[in-house]
């Protein structure tokens, strides 16, 4: 049988749809500087990749410079309509006036933004977090680590206007008070993420309403003893605990959060020389069955053991570290 032969016309159509269909399946695995990059490629291209808002969903300006008016060009462009992610992460050239830019000249470009990090952005105070949260409904996710210029009246903005986070991280912002940890606390109860430092005891006691919290870290929190950890234990769904360089901290406090906090995969320890074998004897009668990483790193209260020691107290232990 004689093959069809295949017109110009039909050669073309095909090309032009497989060429369509991969670009469209590499386009959403290219880092955004590349996918740009191809825009200037041909006019054909440009509509090809424009024609499909999936891949326009993050601006990823991590580490750059002018970071603020890169940001105001990128949401004035209709393709980033329905972005969700926004990362300046360690960004800079970001100001409270470019975030009120955002609200005043783009206030419906972010409706659908669903996560933001402005970790380390240090020029960025309480009045940036009211603009920008302000036009953020649907934000679930938000990150501001290592920022010394937001207070409690920044946080109070952005549980107002922002209410449903799950996953915060406030570490390293060292001019707020008990009362933040109060507002998150009281704002949040689905909450299943929280990253936090510089409270005090009396802060962690509203941490108990937090009854889906399964991953939380006070890396650093100097000021927390046994009974801020008592308070934590009542969130007994936690998974993930980070109490490196909690080093108030000892056996009893580690001893109520094995005993309540009966799920945990990942706890760190690290540092926290208050701490023995007897905390690590407790967590193996009852987290033996799920800790799959452990820290005890520079905690010289609790000895070297060979591995087939610990996998006899912990069978899923995959990571497991100690002091030298």
């Amino acid at each position: 049988m004689e093959a069809k032969k295949v017109t110009e016309e039909e050669e073309e159509t095909w090309r032009r749809e497989i060429v369509t269909s991969v670009m469209r399946l590499v386009s959403t695995r290219l880092p955004q500087t590349d996918l740009i990059s191809l825009l200037l490629v041909s006019p054909w291209l440009y509509r090809t990749l424009i024609s499909y808002p999936s891949i326009w969903l993050t601006i990823n300006l991590r580490e750059m410079t002018n970071a603020g008016d890169r940001l105001l060009a990128a949401l004035s462009l209709p393709r980033y309509r329905q972005v969700k992610h926004i990362n300046l992460e360690f960004a800079q050239g970001v100001v409270d006036s470019h975030l009120k830019l955002v609200k005043t000249e783009c206030p419906d470009a972010l409706l659908s933004l669903e996560w933001l990090n402005l970790n380390v952005c240090q020029k960025i105070s309480d009045n940036g977090i009211e603009a920008i949260t302000s036009i953020c409904p649907k934000l679930k996710v938000f990150s501001i680590y290592w920022n010394v210029r937001v207070t409690d009246a920044g946080i109070r903005n952005l549980v107002k206007n922002c209410r449903h986070i799950t996953d915060l991280n406030l570490s390293g912002c060292k001019s707020l008070t008990d009362k933040s940890m109060q507002l998150v606390a009281e704002s949040y109860p689905d909450l299943e993420s929280l990253n936090i430092t510089s409270f005090t005891d009396k802060a962690y006691m509203k941490i108990s309403l937090l009854a889906d919290l399964r991953f939380l870290d006070i890396c650093g929190a100097q000021n927390i003893s046994d009974e801020g950890i008592g308070h934590i234990a009542k969130c007994n769904k936690l998974e993930s605990l980070n109490l490196t360089w909690c080093v108030r901290i000892t056996d009893a406090g580690v001893n109520t959060i094995a005993n309540s906090c009966t799920s945990l995969e990942f706890l760190s320890l690290f540092g926290i020389v208050g701490v023995t074998d007897r905390c690590l004897e407790t967590l193996s009668q009852t987290c033996s069955t799920t800790l799959t990483t452990l820290d005890v790193n520079g905690c010289t209260g609790i000895k070297r053991r060979s591995r087939e020691e610990l996998l006899q107290m912990f069978p899923r232990l995959t990571c497991f570290k100690v002091h030298s």
